[in-house]
């Protein structure tokens, strides 16, 4: 019964499942070296600068309150400066006095009306150790101005603005990835820049500001895996480009118009001060970092479908493939058991082509590290393909049908490769491969005998006539 068709496919099926265990353990390896990969990337990121997001600029106007107050003070002669007392009970005389006070209180904080800019990135790739990390240079230019007339929507009579203490913010992710130019200019004139001391980013003290009309910003940083920008004006054009040829467009708005090729992109946003949530004028801070995050956007630089990501689908979509393998094996050998007495295949053997198979994917993402994915790929399916062609023959004893075995393992890592450089297309390429695969199955057994030849029945026992009994009447005669 066990070397019937049906118990076969049965026990290759029972193996194929079995496979699940490596293939679950390469792939925590293969997660476990990119994530490793991803914090090497992320250091040396921080290193050189970081995610950057600005925010900014936001005009600071400060605020004193000018009221009065009743306070209850002992009297005095106003000739003398002598305590006045009562005539019968000597006690100091007391009377309500109206004292003027000035309090700082909340500041002005006014955006920008008009609000272009424009960011450059150059980017270069550092290496630590075998790992890449993409950082870049940024070099952004700016153009804004404000309308210092709405400021009096939030001041009433007992405020008074303090104008020749006036200043302009401008956030960033941090102060340490700030290179070369960093100047504010007010209708051409410099401002001098002073960082915060409890924040990251600068301002700049722009004195009276109500005869200034523009104000120009140049302004180079470091940074890395990211670069966003808070749309702070009533209108906000940004403009940014690259080098860098797999932008990741993300963060509160996409681009109006993008273009990207293999020599950069260019990326170009609109945005409306109706579609930001962020009061124009107000009296409290709304160009805090939360807020920021919140609206800003830009771009992050990605390498897509990288090597580790290959491995870890490669990984996932192995069981379709060891099965596709194991049958093969078994539909190989079945048609050289029809002319000759051989062997079926042991399941030692399948669970060894099996493992094969599994340590392709850590071949690939090994030799990946240092030489690529393509050439990895082709050392990595060259090796295992030669390695069960020689199994095929001398453990197999397939003899010349192992170059069927040959042109299906070739087949199985031609549509993986291609399923793994392109993953829009890989649920196509693998649920074709696999239907193909069921199909010719389905054909090449069609007349098969999964029960297996009868058993002829057991010929029933036959006692053997009892021999003649002396004395009887045949003995007789």
């Amino acid at each position: 019964m066990l070397k019937s068709a049906g118990w076969r496919f049965a026990i290759v099926g029972l193996l194929t499942l079995f496979m699940f265990i490596p293939l679950f353990f390469a792939a925590e390896v293969i997660d476990g070296r990119k994530r490793y990969s991803q914090s090497t990337i992320q250091t040396v990121g921080a290193e050189w600068g970081g995610a950057q997001r600005l925010s900014g600029p936001v005009m600071v106007i400060p605020v004193e309150r000018h009221y009065t107050v009743t306070v209850r003070k002992t009297k005095r002669d106003p000739e003398s400066g002598a305590v006045l007392r009562d005539p019968v009970s000597d006690v100091p005389l007391q009377e309500n006095v109206q004292e003027p006070r000035v309090d700082r209180v909340n500041p002005v904080y006014l955006f920008p009306e008009r609000f272009d800019v424009t960011i450059a990135t150059q980017t270069e790739i550092r290496r630590r150790g075998i790992f890449r990390a993409p950082v870049y240079q940024a070099s952004t230019t700016a153009q804004f101005d404000f309308d210092l007339d709405l400021v009096n929507q939030v001041i009433d009579q007992e405020h008074k603005l303090l104008w020749d203490e006036t200043e302009i913010r401008i956030r960033v992710s941090s102060n340490r990835a700030l290179r070369g130019q960093a100047e504010i200019l007010a209708d051409g004139e410099s401002l001098m820049a002073e960082p915060f001391t409890e924040d990251a980013g600068f301002w700049v003290a722009t004195g009276d500001p109500r005869g200034t009309k523009l104000y120009d910003l140049s302004l180079g940083f470091n940074g890395a895996q990211e670069l966003f920008i808070a749309p702070v004006g009533r209108t906000s054009q940004i403009t940014m480009t690259s080098d860098w040829p797999h932008p990741s467009f993300a963060g509160g708005f996409l681009p109006n118009e993008h273009e990207v090729s293999d020599a950069g992109f260019r990326a170009h946003w609109t945005i409306p001060h109706l579609a930001r949530s962020l009061p124009h004028v107000a009296r409290e801070d709304s160009s805090g970092r939360a807020r920021s995050n919140e609206m800003s956007f830009g771009v992050r630089l990605i390498e897509p479908n990288d090597f580790y990501q290959k491995a870890y689908r490669a990984a996932r979509y192995g069981i379709l493939f060891i099965a596709l393998t194991f049958l093969t094996i078994l539909l190989t050998e079945k048609v050289g058991a029809r002319a000759t007495d051989q062997r079926p295949a042991h399941p030692v053997q399948y669970i060894l082509v099996g493992l094969a198979q599994t340590v392709f994917v850590l071949l690939m993402v090994a030799y990946a590290e240092h030489l690529g994915f393509e050439v990895s790929y082709l050392i990595s399916a060259g090796a295992v393909i030669g390695l069960l062609t020689f199994f095929g023959v001398v453990a197999l004893k397939l003899g010349r049908r192992v170059w069927v075995l040959s042109t299906a393992l070739v087949i199985v890592y031609a549509v993986l490769y291609l399923i793994l450089k392109s993953a829009d297309y890989a649920l196509l390429a693998g649920s074709t491969l696999a239907f193909f695969a069921l199909a010719v199955t389905m054909i090449a057994t069609r007349n098969e005998d999964w029960y297996g030849p009868a058993r002829p029945p057991k010929a029933k026992a036959v006692k053997p006539d009892a021999p003649p009994v002396a004395g009887s009447d045949l003995g007789a005669g």
